[in-house]
């Protein structure tokens, strides 16, 4: 059945080529990366609800318990007595130590010194317990996350780097990817990893499809409903969110185009209409092999 689908339905098929084997490595270390930040995240939830049981006072250090800085601090007192008992210049010491310049010893002190929740006997115990097996392991996800991120980061540059035969003033597509604003490490690599087909194709309307930026139109009779697009590729969709929130914050077009759809449409549906856009901007990009430059494209809207 396969080779007679083959036979005569040639054009619904396409043929595979082999990936840069970077390619494959980003595509692996950023789905690494997802993982690690849902850990990260589970895990910081996990250590605020405990801190919250006992020891509130350090959530004014770091509200969302997400920080090094904080851990460090659990490590030295991880109960409010023993919190209290540091000096000050053990405090500054702490924070030398770790480099943390955002927080003065002071302010780290007092909160400290504050007056510590009156728990059950025994809850202050099992609580700060529970932190001590939390903490090294936040410390792991911590590390990896940040191994990984550097190496993201060299592979992207090794993809930005043209090999030898290949003209060193032109663009590849990563330095064009990464021109647009919006664009960092972690949405670079997702869009190289999961959708390197249709880029090194300039396919608009197959990456739009992919990342759920496309709308879905049902219609019969004269009934005809345009909704979002739930069959994509989510890691893509994830990508293009983060890319066009950053985008209305750091481009003017983008913002721009973002309050226009705003006045018809609510906030999740605007950023997709930001994030279609961009797409379309990008292919045109990598059509034309030129990097972004906000003036040029002001005087094509105009």
């Amino acid at each position: 059945m396969a080779a007679d689908a083959l036979r005569t339905d040639w054009g619904a098929f396409r043929r595979l080529h082999a990936e840069d084997p970077r390619l494959l490595q980003v595509r692996e270390l950023s789905r690494v990366h997802a993982e690690l930040i849902e850990e990260h995240g589970r895990l910081t939830n996990r250590l605020r609800e405990q801190l919250w049981r006992f020891y509130p006072q350090l959530l004014a250090l770091s509200p969302a318990a997400d920080e090094p800085r904080l851990w460090a601090l659990l490590e030295r007192a991880p109960t409010p007595v023993q919190g209290r008992r540091l000096t000050l210049s053990a405090v500054r010491a702490l924070l030398a130590r770790h480099r943390i310049r955002r927080l003065a010893a002071e302010a780290v002190r007092g909160a400290l010194q504050e007056a510590a929740l009156p728990v059950a006997a025994g809850t202050v115990e099992a609580a700060s317990e529970h932190v001590g097996l939390l903490l090294p392991r936040l410390q792991l996800i911590h590390a990896q996350r940040m191994r990984c991120e550097r190496r993201l980061e060299l592979l992207l540059e090794q993809l930005a780097t043209p090999t030898a035969g290949e003209d060193p003033e032109e663009h590849r597509d990563v330095t064009i990817l990464r021109s647009l604003p919006g664009v960092g490490r972690v949405v670079a690599a997702t869009m190289l990893a999961e959708a390197s087909r249709p880029l090194a194709a300039r396919d608009y309307q197959t990456l739009r499809a992919h990342a759920g930026a496309a709308p879905v139109t049902r219609q019969s009779g004269k009934s005809r409903i345009v909704s979002m697009r739930r069959a994509c590729n989510r890691r893509l969709r994830s990508a293009i969110f983060h890319w066009a929130r950053n985008s209305i914050r750091l481009d003017a077009h983008s913002r721009a185009h973002y309050q226009r759809l705003r006045t018809r449409h609510g906030h999740a549906r605007a950023l997709r209409g930001v994030a279609d856009r961009l797409l379309g901007v990008l292919i045109t990009m990598l059509r034309t092999r030129t990097l972004y430059d906000p003036e040029r494209r002001q005087r094509n809207a105009a």
